[in-house]
């Protein structure tokens, strides 16, 4: 399908400028590598260039339309666009002040901005000082990942799907970038406070609710189970000891029903059979 004809269907044939620049791109991942390895064939791959030059000259995509286009379910839409697009080094220009428009959480804005800035001074003093040049924080997964930890610290709605598509990551790199800022950001992203167990040990409730939890070195003891087993392992064990429990039961109930129910001398019964007559007996008789 020639891509004059998808950006017919696509609403975008008025625009020649579009169809054009969305050639050359095609063109430049065709000379750069082969898009069939990882899965993109040429007229998802024509949809793509198409709703890269249309998103970043800010005319109106139908990403709904393409999708049923090309033929893929949603998801694999959104991979093979993500792979596409970091293949092509192309950047999507995220601002914070757009994202908070469009999710409706505009009173977010300096937060993100601080939680955003935050995040950077944090992660660069914890590299060398020879990395820290080579560090790059203009990737947009860095503030979509600040903008969704920041409405969610403020229990605020944000479709997390819509955002990983806008910042043209995959999940797997939103996650990961999502841990590291709350482990350098737990006290400004953070959901719940994080508590050092060696400064609670003075907290007797909290201790003596798991006994188990405390360690000899924190001024503790080591329960006599020994020591600490998975949810997993501790189900097994219960499951096991209720099945020895039960079975010990029956066996109990078997043995008294046997010693209750006295037991008969059982009888050989005597088979009678007819004796023959041999024919000397039979002249005999006569």
């Amino acid at each position: 399908m020639d891509l004059s004809d998808i950006a017919k269907k696509l609403d975008l044939s008025d625009s020649k400028y579009l169809t054009r620049k969305a050639a050359e791109l095609r063109r430049l991942c065709d000379v750069q590598f082969d898009s069939s390895i990882i899965g993109v064939g040429e007229v998802c791959k024509a949809i793509i260039c198409l709703e890269i030059v249309a998103t970043r000259h800010g005319a109106l995509f139908d990403r709904q339309s393409a999708i049923k286009l090309s033929g893929m379910s949603e998801k694999a839409y959104n991979r093979s666009f993500n792979l596409l697009q970091n293949g092509l080094g192309v950047k999507n220009n995220l601002d914070v002040r757009e994202l908070a428009i469009q999710f409706g959480c505009v009173r977010l804005i300096p937060i993100v901005n601080k939680g955003f800035s935050l995040y950077r001074n944090r992660f660069l003093a914890s590299l060398p000082a020879s990395r820290r040049a080579s560090a790059d924080f203009t990737r947009p997964v860095f503030i979509a990942v600040a903008f969704y930890l920041c409405a969610k610290k403020h229990k605020l709605k944000v479709d997390k799907l819509k955002l990983i598509e806008l910042c043209g990551a995959s999940e797997t790199e939103f996650s990961s970038v999502s841990t590291s800022m709350k482990d350098l950001c737990h006290d400004f992203v953070g959901i719940e406070e994080k508590k050092d167990p060696r400064d609670v040990k003075g907290n007797r409730e909290l201790l003596d609710v798991l006994p188990e939890k405390r360690k000899i070195e924190d001024g503790g003891y080591l329960s006599d189970d020994g020591p600490e087993v998975s949810s997993y392992k501790k189900r097994k064990r219960t499951e096991k000891h209720a099945y020895e429990k039960w079975k010990s039961s029956v066996i109990e109930s078997n043995d008294k029903n046997k010693a209750k129910v006295p037991c008969k001398q059982t009888k050989q019964t005597r088979l009678n059979f007819p004796k023959e007559v041999t024919e000397t007996q039979e002249l005999e008789a006569m």
